[in-house]
């Protein structure tokens, strides 16, 4: 009987000097409903493999919020070891300097498997600097696809088994669900990349000067916008919106409901809404790329990318560098990174993933889920290689803004893009100015 508190004493000794070496990394993400299982299973799954490391997932908002909230507090000294940052933000945080530890370095320094080549060319290029090194780590990286109600195509008597591949037939298509009854025909996510961003990669054409801030002096980038096929499409757009074909949901992923919920026929939307459709949808849904406008040379080209990375924030000890590498060396696993992509839809971005998913089966069960990997994969120009501004937060908010003033009526094409053209200029000349102190 004596010998148990001290048998107790010492188990609880050696549970305390186990937590305490082991090496914890906090991870700020972005991730909601389906995909935030995804997250919390991922951190689970390597903190399970090993017991040096532990990664603590922590939801902190949407993208906005969450890295407004790392910024404040990397300044007060208490930013997180890894920070999910989408796309857009990618031309702010590389204008950080100080706040951040390219993602290269902190895997070279230790001794980590790492190869950039592996990766996606689209997706790897994006993330890396004009000298080479690449500045965050490819995660949940999407592009916009084209998803369809079959259920509701035949209902209208369209085909099923074949969404629309230009954008008259997809206006033709509208016309036809409503005429059958459908009070939402089509609807829109993420309007501004969907419409304007990925609509210039699929139609070759340019988005942004400096090879859409992609260029050495990326920094100097100015909007082209408002060329006649930009307002062209927004125009047609406004006259499916004036004809019921086409109904506004709001920003963001908002319209996802819509069409999950069946309201909506056809939506464009990221590929990493795919785990939420094929879970919640109660119908028959496709997946199918973008439709282009025919009589556009070059057309179609390729996407772009969406969705986020991970940046490593700096001011951290070695040792937590080293778990940091550790779970992305975990995340970087072929059988990983496969399993994510066929549980949410975002891309396997490594070639090797993308090839065991293929072997597996997986894309001729699942019809439409590799859509998204073979629009990314086209052979890239300077006009669709992806698109990294300054200050292009508060871009999109704008191309919101004056969008929503098209889809009301109060605005013609021309006006709402001379606007963001202007507006988002003003933000541009800004970031030029502050980036080159």
């Amino acid at each position: 009987m004596s010998f148990k508190p001290l048998a107790l004493a010492t188990a609880l000794l050696a549970t305390t000097l186990s937590a305490q070496a082991q090496t914890e990394i906090q991870w700020w993400h972005s991730m909601t409903a389906v995909n935030n299982e995804w997250v919390t299973d991922l951190a689970k799954q390597f903190n399970d493999s090993q017991k040096d490391y532990k990664v603590v997932p922590v939801f902190k908002g949407n993208y906005d919020e969450s890295m407004t909230a790392a910024i404040a507090a990397f300044r007060s000294g208490n930013a997180p070891h890894i920070l999910q940052v989408f796309e857009v933000g990618t031309a702010t945080m590389m204008a950080s300097k100080g706040a951040t530890v390219p993602v290269g370095k902190v895997m070279k320094d230790a001794g980590a498997d790492f190869n950039p080549a592996g990766y996606i060319p689209a997706v790897a290029t994006y993330y890396t600097a004009p000298d080479g090194q690449m500045l965050s780590f490819p995660f949940n990286s999407s592009t916009t696809v084209f998803y369809y109600n079959k259920d509701a195509f035949k209902k209208a008597g369209l085909n099923a088994d074949k969404a629309p591949t230009t954008w008259p037939e997809v206006f033709e298509a509208t016309k036809k669900l409503k005429a059958s009854g459908h009070s939402c025909p089509m609807t829109l996510a993420w309007q501004g990349w969907t419409q304007l961003e990925s609509f210039s990669a699929w139609h070759n054409v340019e988005f942004a000067t400096h090879k859409n801030g992609l260029a050495a002096d990326g920094y100097k980038a100015r909007l082209k916008i408002n060329s006649p096929l930009h307002v062209r499409h927004i125009d047609n757009l406004a006259q499916a919106a004036k004809n019921g074909e086409f109904v506004y949901k709001g920003r963001g992923s908002n319209p996802n409901a819509a069409f999950v919920s069946g309201e909506c026929a056809m939506i464009q939307a990221s590929s990493g809404s795919y785990g939420d459709f094929a879970k919640n949808a109660k119908f028959n849904f496709g997946i199918a790329p973008l439709p282009y406008y025919p009589d556009v040379k070059g057309a179609p080209q390729n996407t772009v990318i969406g969705g986020a990375s991970l940046w490593v924030m700096a001011g951290k000890k070695p040792e937590e560098y080293k778990a940091v590498a550790k779970f992305f060396e975990f995340l970087s696993q072929s059988k990983v990174q496969a399993a994510s992509h066929q549980r949410t839809g975002y891309l396997p971005v490594t070639m090797a993933a993308f090839d065991l998913t293929d072997k597996s089966g997986f894309y001729q069960k699942n019809p439409g889920t590799d859509v998204a990997v073979n629009q990314m994969i086209r052979k890239v120009t300077d006009n669709s290689r992806g698109i990294r501004l300054g200050n292009y937060v508060q871009i999109r908010t704008i191309e919101d803004e004056e969008l929503e003033q098209v889809w009301a009526g109060k605005k013609t094409g021309q006006q709402a893009l001379d606007s963001i053209v202007s507006r988002g200029d003003e933000l541009l000349a800004r970031f030029e100015k502050s980036y080159k102190k």
